[in-house]
């Protein structure tokens, strides 16, 4: 008996747009993805300009905040990953940052490249 490999391609983003409590990527696939910003707790936490400051890492497969040292990868997004950072070290860079207001419901920063 053999068994067939099946070749699965992993599509790229391409847009990024944030919401208060969302991340929207869009894939050249056609697709988009949603996912809470509360699986992303340091780009929940960003300011608006942090937030609005990401590029694609290399052709797309994966998204890079360089603010908040926050790298999302579209195949983590597809799979449904959360942050795989540890409550201390997020809490570690979180003591580093200045005090600020409570976050507001609502966030229009720069969110299409």
């Amino acid at each position: 008996m053999s068994i067939s490999a099946v070749e699965i391609t992993v599509p790229r983003a391409e847009k990024v747009k944030l919401s208060a409590d969302t991340l929207r990527v869009d894939l050249d696939d056609g697709r988009t993805i949603f996912a809470p910003l509360a699986w992303f707790p340091r780009l929940y936490h960003a300011t608006k300009e942090e937030a609005a400051n990401w590029r694609l890492i290399g052709k797309g497969p994966g998204i890079r905040w360089e603010d908040i040292d926050e790298d999302i990868s579209v195949e983590g997004l597809l799979a449904g990953r959360p942050s795989g950072e540890s409550q201390s070290s997020f809490q570690k860079w979180l003591d580093t940052r200045p005090a600020r207001p409570a976050r507001r419901s609502s966030r229009h920063a720069k969110q299409e490249s």
